[in-house]
């Protein structure tokens, strides 16, 4: 198991990773930086549950100062409520405030015209968990590609990276783009969204080369070490830092018949299936709001329990860890049912469901990503913000 559990934790203290004495202050907590921007124009805002200024909502704390917001555009999830991981959100009104909401991940996954009509100026405020296949950096390409199509600013309001410490993973084949993979990036690219964005722009990944008018108002005492713990779970199955720090690794599991924790207390902190042997860890997915219908629902699953692998104060490794995927290929006896046609969506192509078919040890398929990780590292020199 400990073999296994490769997973290296590093004490924040001990390495300096605190980005200084101060806690990361995210770019909403700075009105300062940004009311010149807002002051007297028409705003629409990207935001949802994680839009948060202490603890007031962002929409309410802009209202209160007297800025005019006309539309709340919002991404997988929803606006406050956590939906379910890719349920449908419909178009609205919020409750709260009355403002109209557009849906980003219903009918349509880019702002239309008329969502932007007499629009001034578009704020993006999502926190983000450093991941390709993480869709809200998707939600900013699209919103970024519709501000430029309709000649509206663009302002993103950067949050710190959880996950910025490092990037790692296969580049995207673009040739296999979707919704979880638009962009020749690795797994884990490293980058704020405000960084990312500028790396969007400057990069001409909008269609047809096409810049949007971008401002980033930073974060406060970040650096690419810093801790910082997230105040708000970014989505359903994200419930603690733990998960926040597996994700990266365990997500591939979405492509295979084994159960990641979805239906249960831990997801993204498990992994497991019936076809196992009893190792003394089991669980059973049942239907949750966070989780309706999970994978393997009510089946009895053993697997391996991975919550202590991090624990408070620690992160793992700078690096994701494919032992976990490959151990599940190695113990499944349905080789022909393992992989789903999901599998390939996550990581960009069948490279990597192919190498690990083949017996490829988790180093030897590192190995396969690093020319493209020193050409990516190039790249996101140019657009890094802060400090590495």
């Amino acid at each position: 198991m400990r073999k296994l559990l490769t997973i290296i934790a590093i004490v924040l203290l001990a390495t300096g990773c605190q980005g200084g004495d101060k806690k990361p202050l995210p770019a909403a907590d700075q009105p300062g930086m940004y009311k010149d921007l807002v002051k007297g124009k028409s705003v629409g805002i990207v935001a949802n549950q994680t839009s948060m200024v202490g603890d007031e909502h962002l929409v309410e704390y802009l209202l209160g100062q007297g800025v005019s917001i006309k539309v709340i555009l919002t991404p997988e999830h929803g606006y406050r409520e956590l939906a379910a991981d890719g349920e449908h959100i419909g178009d609205g009104t919020d409750a709260a405030t009355g403002i109209p909401i557009r849906s980003l991940y219903g009918v349509r996954r880019k702002p239309a015209p008329e969502d932007l009509a007499g629009i001034d100026v578009v704020i993006y405020d999502i926190q983000d968990v450093g991941a390709r296949f993480y869709t809200y950096i998707s939600t900013l390409h699209y919103v970024m590609e519709a501000c430029a199509e309709n000649k509206v600013k663009c302002i993103v309001f950067d949050r710190p990276n959880p996950n910025g410490f490092y990037f790692d993973g296969n580049i995207a084949d673009t040739a296999y783009r979707s919704f979880v993979g638009m962009h020749p990036v690795p797994v884990m690219h490293g980058m704020t969204v405000g960084e990312y964005a500028k790396m969007i722009n400057g990069e001409g990944w909008l269609a047809g080369g096409i810049r949007c008018d971008l401002t980033v108002v930073k974060c406060k005492n970040y650096t690419h070490q810093s801790f910082y713990e997230l105040p708000v779970r970014p989505s359903p199955n994200l419930p603690n830092m733990t998960s926040v720090y597996l994700y990266p690794s365990l997500c591939f599991f979405e492509g295979t018949n084994v159960s990641l924790g979805r239906g249960t207390p831990f997801p993204f902190q498990v992994y497991g299936s019936p076809l196992f042997q009893d190792t003394g860890f089991s669980f059973i997915p049942e239907s949750l709001p966070e989780s309706v219908k999970p994978p393997l629902m009510g089946v009895k699953c053993y697997g391996v329990d991975l919550r202590n692998a991090v624990t408070d104060k620690l992160v793992p490794s700078p690096k994701i860890n494919l032992d976990w995927v490959i151990d599940a290929w190695n113990k499944y006896p349905e080789k022909d049912k393992f992989f789903t046609n999901y599998f390939d969506v996550l990581a960009a192509g069948p490279v990597l469901r192919e190498q690990i078919i083949k017996g490829m040890s988790s180093e030897e398929i590192r190995a396969t990503w690093k020319k493209g990780l020193e050409n990516y590292g190039r790249m996101r020199d140019k657009y890094l913000l802060y400090d590495k």
